[in-house]
């Protein structure tokens, strides 16, 4: 009887996949690595940004853990501020002097470092965002530190560093009513103005969208144009008081302006509009030659043009002066705001061309009206100061000046 061989596997190599085995997450060890550093070079910032540029630390997975360790000497808790187990050095943004001399090397070290790693400035920005939404959990020193060392971010213009991610961190609740907030700005504007220009600072704060919310950053009872004011000039901010008050000026204009045109454009009674007016100049505390120029602008804001059709479009001009002489009259109270009035109406017919030759009848009918004066006219013929169209449009009202003069022999 024949035995038969038994059967065996051969010539085929079962393939198996391969896996990707990712390594455990260990940003204690990174962080201690890093501490390491600093140790080793005693602080010497040349020296650790050196070594850490030749390391082969996985700065793409520890970024943050990184600038946890710049800012405050080490590894904080995940979430927190607070600092974790683990090696510490003594070297950090925190630990260092509130002095803008003292925080420049750290701010000019990271420039290095974000030079060679680009990458690590979204981890930058997820630190200092985690810091500065955690003021109130900072010392007072602290807190200065990290203002000064913010404007000497944006100073030194740290790329891609974006300013709106970081204002807008700041304006919580709690931070705003403790009056936090208030004091870091005060802080970051003198340190970032000390070598930035005020232009530079407006800037800044347009690109932070923060250039219309500064006063979101006061406590509720101080959130006042006066409280601003008093604030930043306490501190010496006066560039920043006035621009604030130039701003506010032209914002209550705008909105005056606009208010007005309307109940114009809808001819609601003259009484009413007036009424409103006086409320709106009160509130904003508007000079009366600013007034008189406004109100001017308003009644040509309204007028309904008609495209080329000239004689059309001097009718509606006329009628709108004439319409609309009384909200004129209660506001030019003297010569000195009429002769402002005429001043006003002759730069806009000097520069709008389908005003340019009704000067004389809109000054004609403003006479009639009663709202410009013999005297205010004859001041602005003989001896008016503004020159944009002056001789032409004096002897464009040269004929209604010597009736004027004539009338005024025979009485």
């Amino acid at each position: 009887m024949s035995s038969k061989e038994k059967p065996t596997l051969g010539g085929t190599r079962i393939k198996t996949r391969k896996r990707n085995i990712a390594a455990p997450l260990d940003p204690a060890a990174f962080a201690d690595a890093v501490v390491q550093i600093y140790l080793d070079n005693a602080g010497d910032l040349e020296l650790v940004a050196k070594n850490i540029e030749s390391s082969d630390l996985n700065f793409s997975r520890y970024g943050d853990t990184f600038f946890e360790v710049v800012f405050t000497g080490g590894r904080t808790q995940p979430g927190t501020i607070k600092p974790d187990d683990g090696e510490r050095h003594p070297y950090s943004v925190l630990d260092c002097e509130p002095k803008r001399e003292v925080i420049l090397p750290s701010v000019l070290y990271i420039q290095k470092i974000l030079r060679r790693r680009p990458f690590l400035i979204k981890n930058l920005e997820n630190v200092m965002q985690k810091f500065l939404q955690s003021l109130e959990l900072f010392g007072e020193n602290e807190r200065q530190k990290l203002a000064i060392f913010t404007a000497l971010a944006f100073s030194q213009k740290l790329s891609g560093l974006p300013p709106e991610t970081l204002f807008q961190a700041l304006l919580k609740d709690n931070l705003v009513s403790k009056g936090l907030v208030l004091s870091f700005i005060t802080v970051f504007f003198k340190e970032y103005l000390v070598e930035n220009s005020f232009d530079d600072l407006i800037l800044l704060l347009k690109r932070g969208k923060m250039e219309d919310n500064l006063l979101d950053c006061f406590p509720t009872a101080k959130r006042t144009a006066e409280g601003f004011s008093e604030h930043f000039t306490k501190e010496g901010l006066l560039a920043l008081v006035e621009y604030n008050e130039k701003k506010n000026f032209e914002l209550k204009l705008k909105e005056m302006k606009a208010a007005l045109t309307t109940q114009i454009e809808e001819e609601i009674d003259m009484s009413e509009v007036i009424q409103n007016a006086k409320q709106h100049v009160k509130d904003a505390k508007l000079p009366d030659v600013e007034v008189v120029r406004i109100l001017w602008d308003m009644l040509m804001d309204s007028v309904q043009w008609s495209g080329k059709n000239q004689q059309q479009n001097a009718n509606s001009v006329l009628h709108q002066v004439k319409t609309w002489a009384g909200l004129l009259n209660a506001f030019c109270t003297s010569g000195k705001l009429e002769l402002e009035l005429i001043y006003k109406i002759q730069i806009q017919c000097y520069e709008d061309a389908k005003l340019m030759k009704l000067f004389p009848e809109i000054i004609r009918s403003l006479y009639d009206q009663d709202v410009l004066a013999e005297d205010s006219i004859l001041l602005w013929f003989r001896r008016g100061a503004n020159p944009k169209g002056r001789q032409t449009f004096v002897k464009a009202l040269e004929p209604f000046v010597n009736w004027l003069e004539e009338a005024e022999e025979e009485e």
